[in-house]
């Protein structure tokens, strides 16, 4: 499978939707979905000025069930020395995945179904939205196969859930449904699995037809709020809400108010 079949891209109507496509391995990361997911990033970041939101999902019922472990299984019968080169290398580029992720200026969406497993939790925390169906399941899972986990996901999961919960689930790498997920804060939305796709197209379409610009600066605004004290948040807030009040959404967005309409944002 080329990394082109192993990640699927498509842009339309101002939102990019990203599907992870390795089906018969529950869509399991490997090499290949790594080249792939790099490559559609590629495609995005060049597309980004008609891109108001982006979807990441999975095919056939699953949204990820982790790393694949038989690339793991390979490198087990080689030298140390040789085989731990190759892992840094492969982590290496998962993560710079995640970080391109996180630095898109739209919102990302996580639409997610089935088992969310491992680097799959990684790559939901890495999105801004996640919507599931009431089916799928959680499992950060790392501690099962006795590693540490990768893709942020200890750096996401104590600002989401709280030290202590994010030590239950990464020691523990119990499984739990999408009602705890939801009340943790890890997703947005629980939907029937036949109306995921059209949930996360209905939310996609909300936030890309909203003002770009001040969407990107409140993502960055939000992202970077954690390694700020309030002196630096509050200068932040100003300079970006001075750069946004000499936009013309922002003068869309105070016309439609006075004038009692919905506004017309990213006018072209």
């Amino acid at each position: 499978m080329s990394s082109q079949d192993a990640v699927l891209l498509k842009i339309e109507n101002d939102i990019a939707t990203l599907t992870l496509n390795r089906p018969d391995r529950m869509n399991a990361l490997d090499g290949t979905m790594v080249s792939g997911l790099l490559t559609a990033l590629d495609q995005i970041e060049a597309e980004m000025k008609n891109i108001g939101a982006v979807i990441v999902a999975g095919s056939g019922g699953t949204f990820m069930a982790g790393g694949d472990v038989k690339f793991f299984h390979q490198l087990g019968a080689m030298p140390a020395n040789e085989a731990q080169p190759q892992i840094r290398a492969m982590i290496d580029r998962v993560h710079e995945v995640i970080a391109r992720l996180v630095r898109l200026p739209c919102p990302v969406i996580a639409s997610a179904n089935g088992a969310v497993a491992g680097f799959g939790v990684s790559l939901l925390n890495a999105c801004d939205m996640a919507i599931a169906t009431r089916e799928t399941v959680f499992t950060l899972a790392y501690c099962h196969i006795g590693t540490s986990p990768d893709g942020g996901a200890t750096h996401s999961l104590v600002r989401l859930v709280g030290m202590k919960k994010a030590k239950e689930i990464a020691l523990l790498g119990d499984r739990f449904d999408s009602a705890e997920a939801l009340r943790l804060g890890l997703i947005n939305q629980i939907v029937e699995t036949a109306d995921l796709e059209k949930s996360t197209c209905e939310l996609a379409m909300r936030i890309a037809s909203g003002p770009r610009a001040a969407l990107a600066k409140t993502k960055a605004l939000l992202n970077s709020a954690p390694e700020r004290d309030l002196h630096g948040q509050l200068l932040a807030e100003a300079e970006a809400f001075a750069e946004c009040a000499i936009s013309p959404d922002f003068r869309e967005g105070v016309r439609a108010f006075v004038e009692k309409r919905k506004p017309v944002f990213n006018s072209k």
